[in-house]
């Protein structure tokens, strides 16, 4: 909830007031008040006008007049719209979209849904890694949404219609209903910012009329933490490949398969132990630092003997090409394993830390790269705890190497 409201918004002296999220009431020394949004884009800081702020409250016939009216052209914002603006900006900066130049080229007439999507496509698709996500977001609304509702205007587009469009697939095609509505509500946001839409629509409403989803547990199988040295102790015993020595180096460093396919030389510091992995190759778009015990650094001794170049793939199909995202699974399968997931293994990781050592929560979070779901929590907690985690990655190696007795309490402080 904001800090603000519309008495404060009134009677507010001059000076800049904080409604939270980056979202400041500037009251000038005139008494003329505006609306500013802060923000962090590519590191740089940025200061978004969003428009005059509104003190004197509307008649019903006003409000209903400014209704029809872009909220990008008004000349004055309440305190919701200018909520629900700031709100939008945020969301189109994160898709890699620059509010300011959206609104320059905003149309004369609305389009359609159809027309609206394909150019929120276009323009967030460069800030997009994976070029085969780029084709499968547009393919999954050209198959699921534009039959529907993509010669509609995208003005008319409501929670109502986006419910009655995704009932027929939302228990049959659970995941990609889910992704459906979630990209919905992308274009929605654009359509927003780039003024064809007069205010936001929160698409929260549309699974309360909905049948709830199953939650589907097994998605991701974890093979007990007890049962991983014997595992292990198997896997090396097998010829060394790419998929082994891979499945491997993703189990003692507890991250992605992913970030372990396209892993390079560079990234790797054999003197300091660490594994530098950019942000633009992790979730969370945040560079994480890989501290590596003594048997990943083995593995990656063996790999370099078998380089082809000092700057390419650690682990590769060929020299210019990352193993495949099943080449890891494969080696699960051939040892006889069925049922573990390669993913499955951090989930295996958290729970051998969280029985066997008394390691903080935060350590084990940060080893995972997770991203704090509490803003102010990850705004005050900056440091990567290295040490402390070079510690436990440690202790986790020499647990699969079957060192039981090394499975200690890691100091908590």
């Amino acid at each position: 909830m904001g800090k603000l409201s519309a008495l404060k918004i009134k009677s507010a002296p001059p000076g800049r007031h904080p409604d939270g999220e980056g979202l400041y009431l500037i009251v000038r020394d005139t008494g003329s008040r505006q609306w500013l949004l802060r923000i962090q884009s590519g590191g740089v800081r940025r200061d978004l006008g969003l428009g005059t702020a509104e003190t004197t409250p509307r008649t019903k016939e006003a409000a209903a007049a400014a209704e029809r009216i872009p909220v990008i052209d008004r000349r004055s914002l309440t305190l919701a719209e200018a909520r629900d603006k700031a709100e939008a900006y945020r969301r189109m900066i994160m898709a890699g979209l620059d509010p300011a130049e959206e609104r320059k080229k905003a149309p004369a007439t609305t389009p359609t849904f159809e027309q609206a999507t394909r150019d929120c496509h276009e323009e967030m698709k460069a800030g997009w890694r994976n070029d085969k996500h780029t084709k499968v977001w547009l393919a999954c609304m050209e198959t699921h949404v534009f039959p529907v509702i993509g010669d509609k205007p995208v003005d008319t587009i409501d929670s109502v219609t986006v419910r009655d469009l995704l009932a027929p697939i939302w228990m049959g095609k659970q995941e990609t209903s889910r992704r459906v509505l979630q990209r919905i509500g992308v274009v929605l946001d654009f359509a927003h910012i780039k003024g064809w839409r007069p205010t936001e629509t929160s698409l929260k409403s549309v699974r309360k009329g909905l049948p709830r989803h199953k939650r589907d547990d097994s998605h991701f199988n974890a093979m007990p933490y007890q049962d991983v040295p014997a595992f292990l102790a198997k896997l090396r015993d097998e010829v060394h490949t790419s998929g082994r020595d891979g499945l491997e180096f993703t189990i003692l460093t507890a991250v992605r398969s992913n970030e372990t396919r396209f892993a390079r030389w560079p990234e790797i510091n054999m003197k300091k132990a660490t594994w530098t992995i950019p942000g633009e190759r992790m979730k969370t778009g945040v560079t994480h630092v890989v501290p590596l015990a003594p048997a990943a650094i083995r593995i990656l001794e063996r790999r370099w003997e078998g380089r082809t170049e000092n700057d390419g793939l650690v682990f590769f199909a060929s020299p210019k090409k990352p193993m495949s995202d099943m080449t890891m699974t494969k080696a699960l399968r051939d040892m006889g394993e069925k049922a573990a997931h390669v993913h499955g293994f951090r989930s295996t990781f958290t729970d051998w830390a969280a029985e066997t050592t008394s390691t903080a929560k935060e350590v084990v979070d940060k080893a995972l790269a997770h991203k704090l779901p509490d803003k102010v929590e990850a705004a005050y907690r900056r440091t990567n705890h290295l040490e402390r985690r070079r510690v436990l990655m440690t202790m986790w190696a020499d647990y699969l190497s079957g060192e039981k007795k090394v499975v200690r309490l890691a100091a908590s402080s």
